[in-house]
Parts: structure tokens; C-alpha cells; sequence
């Protein structure tokens, strides 16, 4: 689909994110905001704040989103895709209601919107459709006419996802100590939800045993650790595992946690880990805080080396994964016959979310793959 750059009906590609705060002051208003109508214990929001803080109440996510927007915008001019891109964020400034207002003053009709969450989840997809669905009723009663809004299919399994996510894992395991080197574990990194968000996660025949949310993650570190092998001629174990877990204790979560994860494999006599944070779209706060503070500081005390390989980020590889997927979804739209990209067992997406997908459950889990008061 390289040479078919043709966007219509869409007009517009409105990136849609988490939101984070760019400084002390809007530390606490930001996590008022990620937490309302939720009964987050107080000692909780205390303790996520003081985790901004040791960054200067700065989240990386904005400035992260900052790249991505521009390298989306250059891609699209490289290759001719007269596509004008917007940002905006459920939590924090440019919030998603006003980029929405803009875009219609600017005759913006057909939206495509791109969410920095990759998998299936309440969190992940449908709670941003529920909040387009808020913004664009907001709109209506203003007495503007809401454009028609469509959400990309999650890209998890997209090539352009999966190939820097494994080059990261490669480059990581290569700046591990010679010595132990080929006896490293990767514990593929995800947010955990609740059991009963993940379980309900996808569309309804394959609820339960973790839904969608657990298989998807499962078949990427599959992808990622085979291609790994294939390239390094080293079969590195492998386990998916979660962090970032919140909420009443007694309230089952996905597990095991990163730092449970660490203390397992060094008692077992593992001799280094590299953490791959695979849930995750950019290296924000849940990233440089749950491995790169909380999970490093363990590794520390057992003595157990350990690396980080990175997220995509702005990776020109996962850009132009964006392009082919608007690309994709435009042809989809004119009634065209495509083939979607995809790698792995589970193939492309739907469009469409069925009936029944990822519906809610309280308490709201976080939002995987982007900032949230949990991390």
C-alpha cells in the first residue's frame, strides 16, 4: 500500500493520548483530573505524585507525543499524504474536547484518530471511544455539528510495531556483561489490570483466561522472542509479566509484578533480565518510573544486571506503520479490497469494535500503554 496515498474520505488525524503534567504545579489538578469519579485512596495519589516529583512534576509523555506529532506530520509530507495532523489528551493540556473544537472550526468532517495504546482493553480502547463520545455530545451542545469520528484498529501486531521493540531487546542483551549474556531472561513488560477487565477484554467469544489483552501480548513477545533467536542463534526464556497494579488489595490483578518477577529469576540463579516494556507506546512516566526507578532499584539490591530495551517512540518504522494504517483504513472506507498488515497468530484487527468489547468493570483499571495515577 506504499504507493496508494490516498486519505479519503478522511481529512484530518487526530493523535489521542494520555496527558501528563509539565511541572509541580499541575501534579495534583492532573491526577484530579486521571481520577475523577473513582475512589483512589489518598495514600495512592500521595505516593504517584511523589513519583512526578522525582522528575521535576514533569511527565515525558507530552514532550514524547511532541515527537511523534512532528515525525507524523514530515513522514506524511515526505510521502505525499496531504493529511494535517492534530494532538490531543484525555487528562492534561491540549485537551481532547478543545483539539475536537479546533478541528471543526478548521472544516475538519472525517477523523481518523491514532490512541497511543496498542492492545485490547477497557482502558486501552474503549474507554478513549467513550471519551471521543463525550467530547463530540460537548460539541453538539455548543451548537457545533461533530464531525464523524472513526478510531484506528489496534496495531500490536503490526510489523512497524514489533520489528524496533525487537531490535531494542538485541541492542539491550549486547550491552549485558559477556558473561552472562546468553543466559538472560526478557520479561516482556505490560501494565497489569484487573483480572475481570482482562478477562472481558476483546470481542465476546474470547473472553476469559485474560481475553485479548493477555493473547495479544503473549503473541508479540512470542514474535519478538523467535526473532530474537533467529538473530542471536540464542534461546533466551522468556515470561510475560506486569506492573503498575493498583486498587484494593483483595481485587485480583494480572501478575507477576516486575519486581516479584526479578526476585523469582535470581533465586532461580538467572543471571541477568532484560525488560522489555511491550505494553507500552513511549517511554512515559510508567516506563522511567515502574523499570528504569522501582524496578532497577531491586535489580540493584539482589545484584542482578538487568537492561531496559527501548519503546517505539517516534521510531520512523512505527511512523510510517501510522501512515500504512490510515492508508489501510481509507481504502476499507472507499469499499476497496486490502490486506491488512499483521505478524503473528492472531492476525489484523477489527475496525469496528463488536458488541460487547472490553466492556467496563469497576474499578477502572489504568490506561495501559500510557500515563496514568497508578504509575
Amino acid at each position: 500500500m506504499a504507493d496508494v496515498l490516498d486519505p479519503t474520505p478522511y481529512d484530518a488525524l487526530l493523535l489521542l493520548s494520555f496527558g501528563g503534567p509539565e511541572g509541580p504545579d499541575e501534579v495534583v489538578p492532573f491526577l484530579e483530573n486521571v481520577t475523577r469519579g473513582r475512589n483512589i485512596p489518598t495514600e495512592r495519589l500521595k505516593e504517584v505524585g511523589e513519583h512526578y516529583f522525582l522528575f521535576g512534576g514533569v511527565s515525558p509523555i507530552n514532550d514524547q507525543n511532541r515527537a511523534l506529532l512532528a515525525a507524523l506530520r514530515k513522514d506524511f509530507a515526505d510521502h505525499g499524504l496531504n493529511l494535517p495532523v492534530y494532538w490531543g489528551n484525555r487528562n492534561w493540556a491540549p485537551y481532547l474536547t478543545d483539539t475536537l473544537r479546533d478541528m471543526v472550526r478548521d472544516g475538519r468532517r472525517r477523523i481518523l484518530v491514532l490512541a497511543t495504546s496498542a492492545y485490547a482493553s477497557y482502558s486501552g480502547c474503549r474507554q478513549y471511544r467513550e471519551n471521543l463520545a463525550d467530547a463530540l455530545a460537548t460539541l453538539r451542545a455548543e451548537g457545533l455539528e461533530p464531525p464523524k469520528v472513526d478510531k484506528l484498529r489496534h496495531y500490536f501486531n503490526h510489523p512497524g510495531f514489533v520489528e524496533p521493540m525487537t531490535d531494542g531487546v538485541i541492542e539491550s542483551l549486547a550491552d549485558l556483561p559477556e558473561d552472562v549474556r546468553d543466559g538472560a531472561h526478557i520479561a516482556f513488560c505490560t501494565h497489569s489490570i484487573p483480572v475481570s477487565a482482562a478477562d472481558t477484554s476483546g470481542p465476546v467469544e474470547g473472553h476469559g483466561d485474560g481475553g485479548a489483552y493477555v493473547r495479544q501480548h503473549l503473541d508479540v513477545a512470542r514474535l519478538i522472542a523467535d526473532a530474537v533467536r533467529e538473530r542471536t542463534g540464542v534461546d533466551h526464556p522468556w515470561q510475560l509479566v506486569y506492573q503498575s497494579r493498583s486498587g484494593a488489595p483483595h481485587i485480583p490483578w494480572l501478575e507477576p509484578d516486575i519486581c516479584d518477577h526479578l526476585e523469582e529469576r535470581h533465586a532461580a540463579g538467572v543471571p541477568a533480565v532484560v525488560m522489555a516494556p511491550i505494553g507500552f507506546v513511549s517511554d512515559h512516566m510508567e516506563v522511567v518510573y515502574d523499570l528504569d526507578t522501582e524496578a532497577r532499584a531491586k535489580a540493584d539490591e539482589l545484584g542482578l544486571p538487568v537492561r531496559r530495551s527501548a519503546t517505539v517512540g517516534a521510531d520512523p518504522r512505527f511512523v510510517a506503520a501510522v501512515r500504512d494504517l490510515i492508508l489501510e483504513r481509507a481504502a476499507v472506507e472507499r469499499g476497496e479490497q486490502v490486506t491488512p498488515c499483521a505478524l503473528g497468530t492472531l492476525g489484523p484487527s477489527h475496525h469496528l469494535c463488536p458488541v460487547g468489547c472490553c466492556p467496563a468493570r469497576e474499578p477502572r483499571p489504568a490506561a495501559a500503554g500510557a500515563d496514568s495515577p497508578y504509575a
